[in-house]
């Protein structure tokens, strides 16, 4: 086995306490996802998932309009009963099966 070496950093507490417990419902604990994360950093040569920025960005401002904008739209919609939920399903699937 390699020499093992202590690796530390700082990190928010809230930030480091939400990611432990992702990991931990996936099965590992931080340490291991930290080891993946550089494993996977060799392999692949650089970081294991794509860093760039967005080719716009959005204000915050721009977002809370959209997002009212969306709910004010999904308002207009009527309701639909779960047993129409259901049958609208039913037929995307009946449909997918005749095609």
């Amino acid at each position: 086995m390699a020499e093992q070496i202590l690796i530390q950093f700082r990190a928010d507490k809230a930030l480091k306490q939400e990611v432990s417990e992702i990991y931990e419902r996936l099965g590992m604990d931080l340490p291991t996802a930290f080891r993946m994360f550089m494993a996977r950093s060799k392999m692949v040569k650089g970081l294991p998932f794509e860093a760039r920025l967005p080719e716009q960005m959005v204000t915050r401002a721009e977002a809370k309009n959209a997002f009212h904008e969306l709910r004010r739209q999904a308002a207009d919609i009527p309701e639909m009963s779960l047993d129409e939920i259901n049958a609208e399903i039913t037929d995307v699937r009946s449909e997918r099966k005749r095609s």
